[in-house]
């Protein structure tokens, strides 16, 4: 496009072109076209010769491509590519050949975006900058000097390394051409493209922001990579080591691009520090210390979750529009990075990349002693700590430091401006009023120059959100690994590192509370004579959602999740269960830990107290909320397992914190967890397992239910029974007969289904956004046929038949279901005595089974195991037997038919009633699919609040590109057709 200015003969053809549209600024139509579909852009370019430039341009076509997930194979351009990948390029390649040109129409946009795509950056000189250059820099000068306190280029770290010479364009080609690695972009779609392809795009492409490969996995899909550098002595520490590939966060990463391709303004996840060697080429960066955003960008914190997300312009257009503008004293650090340099990066920098030439560079993340508190501290829950270690002060007004530390009663939640959303604070570079920044210099901003703000942990800190915790919170999706995660890390450090007790103990009460914790469990121990925690015991231990100590041989599980109402209903079922097993006798209870004792831990006035309670009645300490009904009475179990599924109906959110905690003590299982032991175990080990699972599941289900006359008042006792349908339509609870279309009058629905079908119903209700939100690796094209694969009658999933009086009848009745059994849930003990072993203590058994995870590498392993007992009943539910088979196929036994076959043999209790005919009315007429044990089973996976689905694409990988659902349930759930029940 010519930016010249047009003679005064040639008309503007904009207003006419546009129409109505001519108000609207050409960046914005160009914001409008991206949301449009390629078909509909190449149709829009019809209508007028401006509309026929904006839909022509290469950003454009650019993102448009980049939209669709996948291999792509660049074809010169982004529009031929994305005709190509739409299957499109012959019904328009005339029209692509010849490009119209049109006089009278001038952008200063447009030409902005071309200039940034033809540019060059001879320019930038090679320089040193004001980043200091070292070479023979020994650990304790590292430590001493820049850890954890700015930046600083090593210049011999990588000389000895074979990728000095073998990541060369030419070599790597060679090697790895035909090897797809991961593409950055600026959208969250998973792109990626063979070397080869990506060697050519590099050689033609004039992109405003060129893509670049950024590849976290090039480790294990080109492993030799791997064995061509060694990571420097300096940065070996790295904490994150002690948890396995598949658990520990991206830290790696193979990094290749052209001349204009980069880094925007960014830190690295979880405060993480960084180092970052250049094998080729030349690398621009700019940084900035902790607290100091960079102008032009804004932080985005989420107030719900703590989500952080950076606008920023892209490298090349900081450099060319905001840099030179910058007065002397705002100007960042700089350097130019040449081939071999290795440059550090410590924890919170804000820094930028730009590519001056193609580079050729690996990088990697790590946590050591110096950052680790910075890391578990971006960890926690809350978004007022996130925004002030991006932004400093910026992020809180008219604060300062000696404000936080002197006023216990500051308002930190004064996150920025009054124009600013309630859900989402911007913490953006310039301040309001006086304190604004003017970027030219004119009118200096103090904290800038000052630096007022304090990157110390004691000082951040301060701004943590003490009334969340860890285990309530929303996570954070920005957060570099999971909760679970999580707790999983910090507990391996605190067993493989005794030496750092201490620094991670204060990592763990900034990430999880542990000093909350942990003062609990003391005065739980005080109250029942139970040994004192000893160093060992004082951090939670697993993964799941409530904080769990081993102490001694007791297990005490503090039940938080989802609040204080929830946590209640919880141990109430739990309670109702166990006292149930003992009336029933059931031999489920041998394989269940022995229940020692329960009851509350009250946090109040600064001191903690303990209440038991054995789940009957209301105990006082709960009677005040305004969720407990004044008119229950003082015996029975009140908040059990059909109180607590009407609970879950109500849509009740977490309740704030009260500082009371129900608890539960149990004895402890010797042994350990299938989840530990599953990769060293025979199979024949594995299917014993699916025998005893089979047996105890079948115990579970066998088990009567318990009244439901403990929820009902006499005076809807009759209607009960009268109407066969549960007074509760105030909690969304549905009519037993409404489910069902046309069901006949003569059809009883047993009482004790309307709140499982009730239960589908609601997880129905968001099903798509649900799934939309959890996207790869769930096929978009499946989700989209879901509405015709899922019935729109729930019920219809449960056994309706016509008895021989012609009658139609539900078969069978709900029944316990765990709902959880997954590997972390089954203990497992080694069998002895063993030869090899000889005589085994139980102290010894501990210490097998503790030894690798201690350290120990002298501790002998048995060789068999046999599966004990079932663990954490708090999520007991009562519903289709079936969706107990979800976690234990899909999880235990990992996908695995002839486990499940094992399963089944020992399980021998009817799944669905075959004998007669499915009822059916006009519309379902002919339909075979509700006999379908897998049809079931599909629809319940479907259904799940968890995402049961993306482990069913992760585990059969190849029914990622499945045409149809059906396809999907024969290939997941058909062994379950084959079942025959023999009782």
């Amino acid at each position: 496009m010519d930016p010249a200015q047009s003679g005064p003969s040639i008309r503007n053809r904009r207003p006419d072109a546009l129409g109505d549209f001519r108000v609207i600024p050409d960046e914005l139509l160009c914001a409008i076209l991206e949301c449009l579909t390629p078909r509909d852009v190449g149709r829009l370019s019809c209508v007028s010769s401006v509309m026929y430039i904006l839909c022509n341009e290469e950003p454009l076509w650019m993102r448009l491509c980049l939209r669709e997930r996948g291999l792509i194979e660049y074809k010169g351009s982004w529009k031929r590519t994305t005709l190509y990948r739409q299957n499109q390029v012959s019904e328009l390649a005339d029209d692509y050949r010849k490009h119209l040109h049109f006089d009278g129409f001038n952008s200063l946009f447009l030409y902005r975006r071309w200039y940034r795509c033809f540019t060059r950056l001879d320019a930038f000189s090679v320089d040193n900058g004001n980043i200091e250059r070292r070479k023979d820099l020994s650990e304790q000068e590292f430590q001493s000097e820049y850890d954890g306190q700015k930046p600083v280029l090593l210049t011999d770290l990588a000389e000895s390394w074979p990728a000095r010479t073998t990541w060369t364009t030419e070599k790597l080609l060679m090697n790895c051409g035909d090897i797809a690695f991961r593409i950055s972009q600026m959208n969250s779609g998973k792109i990626t493209m063979k070397l080869k392809d990506y060697m050519s795009y590099m050689q033609l492409q004039h992109d405003e922001d060129p893509l670049y490969i950024f590849d976290e996995k090039y480790g294990e899909i080109a492993p030799t990579l791997l064995k061509d550098y060694t990571v420097p002595h300096l940065f070996r520490e790295d904490f994150f080591d002690v948890l396995d590939r598949d658990k520990r966060p991206p830290f790696r990463w193979l990094i290749i691009g052209p001349e204009r391709s980069g880094a925007s303004w960014h830190i690295d996840p979880a405060l993480t520090s960084a180092w970052n060697t250049l094998l080729s080429g030349r690398k621009r960066w700019a940084l900035y210390p902790p607290g100091r955003v960079p102008a032009g960008v804004t932080v985005h914190v989420n107030e719900e979750d703590g989500d952080v997300n950076i606008d920023s312009p892209s490298s090349l257009q900081w450099w060319l529009d905001v840099y030179p503008l910058l007065a002397d004293h705002d100007k960042p650090l700089e350097c130019t990075q040449l081939p071999g340099e290795t440059i550090f990066v410590p924890s919170g920098w804000w820094h930028c990349v730009l590519n001056l030439e193609t580079t050729i560079a690996v990088t990697q993340n790590f946590v050591n002693e110096t950052n680790f508190k910075f890391v578990c501290l971006d960890m926690a829950p809350g978004h007022r700590h996130k925004g002030v270690v991006r932004a400093g002060l910026l992020a809180v007004r008219g604060c300062t430091p000696s404000d936080v530390m002197n006023d216990a009663s500051l308002d930190t939640d004064q996150l920025n401006f009054p124009d600013m959303t309630r859900k989402e604070k911007r913490l953006r570079t310039q301040l309001k009023e006086d304190t604004q920044m003017d970027i030219s210099g004119n009118n200096k901003n103090e904290f800038l120059e000052d630096q007022d703000f304090s990157y110390d942990i004691d000082f951040l800190s301060n701004f943590l959100e003490q009334d969340r915790d860890h285990y309530n919170s929303i996570w954070c999706s920005s957060n570099c690994i999971g909760q679970r995660e999580l707790r999983l890390w910090l507990h391996k450090l605190w067993v493989v590192k005794p030496e750092m007790r201490s620094l991670i103990w204060e990592g763990a009460c900034l990430a999880l509370n542990a000093k909350r914790w942990l003062e609990c469990v003391m005065e739980i121990c005080a109250s029942h004579n139970l040994p004192c925690p000893v160093d060992d015991e004082r951090l939670p231990v697993g993964t799941g959602s409530n904080p769990v100590y081993l102490i001694s041989g007791y297990v005490i599980k503090i039940y938080v999740e989802g609040g204080l109402e929830s946590s209640v209903h919880s141990l109430g079922s739990e309670l109702e269960f166990y006292t149930l097993l003992k009336e029933k006798s059931s031999p489920l209870i041998d394989n269940i830990p022995g229940v020692m004792a329960s009851g509350f831990v009250v946090h109040e006035n600064s001191f903690i107290r303990t209440v038991p309670w054995d789940g009957k009645g209301v105990p006082h300490e709960i009677s005040k909320f305004d969720w407990v009904n004044e008119n229950l009475a003082i015996d029975g179990f009140h908040f059990g397992v059909w109180s607590k599924q009407q609970f879950e109906l109500r849509e009740v959110g977490i309740s704030a914190c009260t500082g009371i905690w129900p608890y539960l003590i149990t004895k402890r299982c010797k042994g350990d967890i299938f989840a530990n032991l599953r990769d060293e175990l025979p199979k024949e080990d594995i299917l014993n397992l699916a025998s005893f699972l089979g047996d105890k599941v079948r115990n579970l289900h066998l088990l009567p239910l318990p009244p439901m006359q403990s929820l009902i008042s006499p005076d809807d006792e009759g209607k009960v029974h009268q109407n066969r349908r549960l007074n509760g339509q105030d909690e969304g609870l549905p009519h037993a007969n409404a489910s069902i279309m046309a069901v006949p009058e003569c059809l009883t629905v047993p009482f004790e289904w309307p709140l499982f079908i009730a239960s589908m119903n609601r997880r129905k209700r968001d099903l798509l956004s649900r799934l939309a939100k959890w996207g790869d690796p769930i096929p978009g094209n499946l989700i989209n046929k879901l509405e015709e694969y899922v019935p729109h009658d729930l019920a219809m999933l449960l056994d309706v038949f016509k008895n021989k009086d012609g009658q139609y009848k539900f078969h069978g009745s709900p029944t316990w279901i765990h709902t959880d059994i997954m590997d972390d849930n089954i203990h497992m003990e080694p069998c002895v005595p063993n030869k090899s072993l000889g005589e085994i203590t139980p102290e010894a058994i501990v210490m097998m089974v503790n030894g690798a995870l201690n350290g120990c590498s002298q501790a002998k392993r048995p060789l068999k195991w046999h599966p004990t007992h079932i663990l954490d009943f708090s999520n007991l539910s009562i519903g289709d037997p079936v969706c107990d088979l979800i976690p234990i196929y899909l999880d235990v036994f990992g996908g695995d038919s002839s486990l499940l076959r094992q399963f089944l043999e020992s399980y021998r209790l009817p799944l669905t009633g075959l004998q007669g005919d499915v009822f059916s009315n006009g519309q379902l007429d002919g339909e075979k699919k509700f006999r379908r044990l897998s049809y079931r089973a599909m629809c319940y996976c479907i259904l799940h609040e968890d995402n049961i689905l993306g482990a069913i694409f992760s585990i059969w990988k190849e029914l990622r590109t499945a045409k149809s659902w059906e396809e999907v349930e024969e290939t997941v759930w058909g062994e379950l057709n084959k079942y025959q029940c023999i009782n």
